[in-house]
C-alpha cells in the first residue's frame, strides 16, 4: 500500500513504480510498447523482447535466451536435475510453475475435462493441445518434409531428425536421442519402471503402453483408414487392416500380361 495515497498494488514492482509519482524521480519508458520501469537496466532487458536479441546460448542444444535465468532453467533439461518436488507423492519438477499445477490434482482443484473422450487436463492450454487430437488439426508443418504436427513440441523434436542433433544419449546403452523426453522414455527399457498411472484407472505402464491403453476407457480411434473410413485405436491394428484393401486390388501388371 502507498503511504501517501494508500492505493493498493498486487505486487512489489508496480508500488515502486508508483512511488516515483510523488516523489517525482525518473521512471524508464520503452519507445516500442510505452510499458515504464523502475530501473534503467531491467527495460534494457526489457528491450530484448523487442529486438529479438538472444545472448545468453545453450551449450547443448544451440538454443538462445534473452536472460540468463532463462537459460539456466533451460539448461535443467539437459542435466536431469528436477529440484522442485511434490510433498505428497515425491514426484520432482524442474521448475516452481510445474510442481504448482501438479499440486492441484491433490487439492482436488477443478481439473479440465475434454467433452469428446471424458479425459481430464491440469491447466486448461494442456486441454487446449489435447482437443487438437479430436479435431486432427496439425496446424505446424515441418519446412523441409512437409509433415504436420498438432503440438509445437513435436514439430521441433521431428525437425532434429533432419538437422541430425542427438543431444541426449542414454548411459546404459549408449543410445542418442532427439530430446531428454525420449531418453527418459528409453530408460525404462532398462529400470523396467512403469512410472505413468492410468487417469481411469490404477494400472501403470510405460508411456507409449498407456497411451494405447487409455483408449480403451475413451475408446478414441485415431488411426483412421484413407480407403474406407474404419478408424483403430492402435496404428498396427491399421496396418493390418490396409493389406485387406491390398488383396482387393488386382495387380494390373499382371493382367496386362496376360
Amino acid at each position: 500500500m502507498c503511504a501517501h495515497c494508500e492505493k493498493r498494488f498486487s505486487d512489489k514492482t508496480n508500488l515502486v513504480i508508483h512511488m516515483r509519482v510523488h516523489t517525482g524521480e525518473e521512471l524508464f519508458m520503452c519507445d516500442q510498447c510505452k510499458k515504464r520501469f523502475s530501473k534503467k537496466k531491467k527495460l534494457e532487458l526489457h528491450m530484448k523482447i523487442h529486438t529479438g536479441e538472444k545472448p545468453f546460448t545453450c551449450d547443448q542444444c544451440g538454443k538462445g535466451f534473452t536472460l540468463s535465468a532463462y537459460l539456466k532453467v533451460h539448461m535443467k533439461i539437459h542435466t536431469g536435475e528436477k529440484p522442485f518436488t511434490c510433498g505428497q507423492c515425491g514426484k520432482s519438477f524442474t521448475q516452481l510453475s510445474n510442481l504448482n499445477v501438479h499440486m492441484k490434482m491433490h487439492t482436488g482443484e477443478k481439473a479440465f475435462k475434454c467433452d469428446q473422450c471424458g479425459k481430464t487436463f491440469l491447466p486448461a492450454s494442456n486441454l487446449k493441445m489435447h482437443l487438437k487430437v479430436h479435431t486432427k488439426e496439425k496446424p505446424h508443418s515441418c519446412s523441409v518434409c512437409g509433415k504436420s504436427f498438432s503440438l509445437l513440441q513435436d514439430l521441433k523434436s521431428h525437425q532434429k531428425i533432419h538437422t541430425g542433433v542427438r543431444n541426449h544419449m542414454c548411459f546404459e546403452c549408449d543410445k542418442t536421442f532427439i530430446s531428454a523426453s525420449l531418453l527418459k522414455r528409453h530408460q525404462t527399457v532398462h529400470t523396467g519402471e512403469k512410472p505413468h498411472k492410468c487417469s481411469y484407472c490404477d494400472k501403470r505402464f510405460s508411456l507409449s503402453n498407456l497411451k494405447t491403453h487409455e483408449r480403451i476407457h475413451s475408446r478414441e480411434k485415431p488411426h483412421t483408414c484413407d480407403q474406407c473410413g474404419k478408424s483403430f485405436a492402435i496404428k498396427s491394428h491399421l496396418k493390418l487392416h490396409t493389406r485387406i484393401h491390398a488383396v482387393e486390388k488386382p495387380d494390373h501388371r499382371n493382367l496386362r500380361l496376360q
